[in-house]
């Protein structure tokens, strides 16, 4: 479970708009499925209000073991669970609307300071902007002292992160184009968007260890999605992105999900399946295949597979927590439905 464990910790009420798109093809239409917009519905509406009463209780779930979705106490180093930023992510993408409470747990809880790590300061920068506070001006807890982290993470190097640092690093320093470069900057758009050409694989995959053995679906999606949102326009840039979406159509499991390999087996699971639908969802020429058959064998659309794991509750089954499968989950859907307005839920200006 090494791999699962590291994956996802790589680290949203309108629901009308939720509509289906036309299939990328013809593939067994009579006995392939779809998530119908009645589908989509009942199954959002479901994982969205489980992870509303998770930020008002400010847990990691609503039944079994949990702990504190934000405490400085429970996760010294961050302040808060991992895959915080995308639980917050998903919640503003489907249209919720951030308690002066909730926004100022977050802002009180999270630790941050010249020790904190690449991925850790996009983290912050992705969560803080999405309940409403300005990374580029945040005044730390205990310290009237304003700091501008996304200044600090463009100062960190990037040639030794892994791809999935690299790739959220990217899609964090792109959410607003009021971000600015400082001068000692030590990466561009442009540079960190070659880091992870440089690092793709002669399957067209990435890995998080860089070998081509180790390629999985979760970082191929991240680094297509940090590609797309650095919309960097040479060749090489296009050219691996392009490459990227056609390892994840290739990916696909029969049962439409996505997932890892564990001792020789196949493992689809919610978190890799999001991972796919919100790759798909950054450009407008894939966001056909997110709830599409396009591959023979192929019973389910990416979609329609990923919603299976929402169950009556709106937990997701067989996550690791639910702060990640509820949290992922949802992005997803809000990816999904943000991409047929044009738009993307890692806008946020």
């Amino acid at each position: 479970m090494k791999n699962f464990k590291r994956v996802l910790m790589v680290s949203v009420v309108g629901l009308l708009a939720l509509g289906g798109m036309a299939p990328a093809t013809t593939i067994s239409a009579a006995s392939s499925q779809t998530a119908s917009t009645s589908y989509q519905r009942s199954k959002v509406t479901a994982s969205y209000r489980y992870a509303k009463k998770m930020l008002v209780k400010n847990r990691t779930g609503l039944s079994g073991k949990t702990t504190a979705l934000f405490s400085r106490k429970a996760y010294p180093a961050t302040g808060a669970a991992a895959g915080y930023s995308d639980f917050l992510l998903g919640l503003k993408g489907l249209g919720y609307h951030f308690t002066k409470t909730q926004r100022q747990r977050v802002a009180k809880n999270l630790v941050l300071n010249k020790k904190s790590t690449p991925g850790e300061l996009a983290n912050a920068i992705m969560a803080l902007r999405a309940v409403g506070y300005n990374p580029q001006r945040f005044t730390l807890a205990g310290s009237k002292q304003k700091v501008n982290l996304v200044s600090a993470l463009y100062r960190k190097s990037m040639t030794k992160q892994t791809v999935n640092v690299q790739s959220q690093a990217l899609i964090a320093v792109s959410m607003s184009s009021k971000f600015k470069r400082p001068s000692t900057a030590k990466f561009s758009k442009n540079s960190l968007s070659n880091l992870i050409v440089k690092n793709q694989q002669s399957n067209h995959g990435w890995a998080y260890n860089n070998t081509a053995a180790a390629v999985d679906s979760d970082t191929t999606a991240m680094a297509v999605i940090g590609l797309a949102r650095g919309k960097g326009t040479t060749t090489a840039i296009q050219t691996a992105l392009k490459n990227g979406q056609s390892y994840l159509k290739k990916a696909v499991y029969d049962n439409g999900a996505y997932g890892y390999t564990y001792n020789g087996k196949n493992v689809p699971n919610a978190n890799s399946t999001a991972e796919a639908v919100i790759a798909f969802s950054t450009k407008l020429n894939t966001l056909k295949y997110a709830n599409s058959v396009f591959k023979s064998g192929q019973s389910a659309s990416p979609l329609r597979a990923m919603l299976s794991y929402v169950n009556s509750t709106g937990s997701i089954k067989g996550a690791a927590s639910q702060t990640l499968g509820v949290g992922q989950v949802n992005l997803a859907n809000a990816a999904y439905r943000q991409a047929q307005k044009k738009q993307s839920v890692y806008s946020l200006n």
